[in-house]
């Protein structure tokens, strides 16, 4: 893994609210209602879902789902007019791996 992801990761979750995503999409399950329109997290977790469980605006949630992205935390699939978000976990353990073997 490169310096640049290595910082990249880190600055998205050095905020409470990312890193309080990135637990929530661990287990959709126990922490969102099923979609209506799906029923199910096949995609991930709706965009709105995330922002309604949050209690934030969706310009801010937006904003960090975006950074998570670019972070390569979360992949977003879009599905109709709604974009569903997953945990990246190849990125994640890749991360976690870096940062035991060499810190």
């Amino acid at each position: 893994m490169k310096k640049e992801e290595i910082l990249e990761i880190k600055k998205a979750l050095a905020n409470s609210t990312r890193l309080d995503i990135l637990k929530w999409l661990k287990d959709p399950e126990s922490n969102f209602p099923p979609h209506a329109e799906l029923g199910h997290f096949d995609f991930g977790v709706c965009g709105q879902l995330i922002q309604d469980k949050s209690g934030l605006s969706q310009p801010t949630i937006s904003h960090y789902l975006a950074t998570m992205h670019k972070a390569g935390l979360v992949t977003p699939t879009r599905h109709g007019k709604w974009t569903y978000f997953k945990r990246n976990e190849k990125i994640i353990q890749e991360y976690i791996t870096e940062i035991t073997d060499n810190l």
